[in-house]
């Protein structure tokens, strides 16, 4: 009988190196297919902010024109829409890599009832799409100040005349 050393860690390192060998095989492209590279899955990363006045989105959108962003609230629904283009004036072919990703997108977020979506507004600084949504003057909170005095003292008194009058 021949003795194995075993070791817990081996079947875990194959199967990382397998896993590693499968997203290796789906990176690269199809034999006989080229790589697009004027095409990828944009979506920009949004920052959701919320203070007691308002809630705030900050989205990363360089290299888009204001104008090519479109911005919607239907049903409570926030919907911002917009294409980042390949630049055209240099031929694909002489890139030797491109990491910027390209193409149109869709963000939806769904609004609280607290948000007053006629009052929504839009900015566009160094590449940064803010949005601020205020929320309805019900929604904010209140500061509700204590009453200290006769007030609660004379409220009393005439709850116990009336409870001996009952009785």
């Amino acid at each position: 009988m021949t003795i194995t050393r075993w070791s817990p860690l081996h079947d875990v390192a194959v199967l990382q190196n397998r896993l590693n060998s499968i997203f290796a095989d789906s990176a690269r492209p199809v034999q006989g297919k080229t790589e697009d590279l004027s095409t990828g899955s944009f979506i920009p990363s949004v920052d959701v902010y919320e203070d007691a006045q308002k809630l705030a989105l900050h989205l990363e959108v360089p290299g888009i024109k204001p104008d090519d962003v479109d911005i919607r609230v239907e049903n409570n629904t926030l919907t911002v829409k917009g294409e980042r283009k390949f630049s055209s004036e240099e031929k694909e072919e002489n890139y030797h890599r491109i990491e910027r990703r390209f193409g149109s997108f869709v963000r939806s977020f769904t609004l609280p009832q607290t948000v007053d979506a006629d009052q929504v507004s839009a900015s566009y600084e160094h590449g940064i799409l803010s949005i601020e949504l205020p929320k309805k003057p019900e929604a904010k909170p209140k500061q509700i100040k204590i009453a200290v005095g006769t007030g609660n003292i004379a409220v009393s008194k005439q709850a116990e005349a009336d409870s001996t009058k009952a009785a």
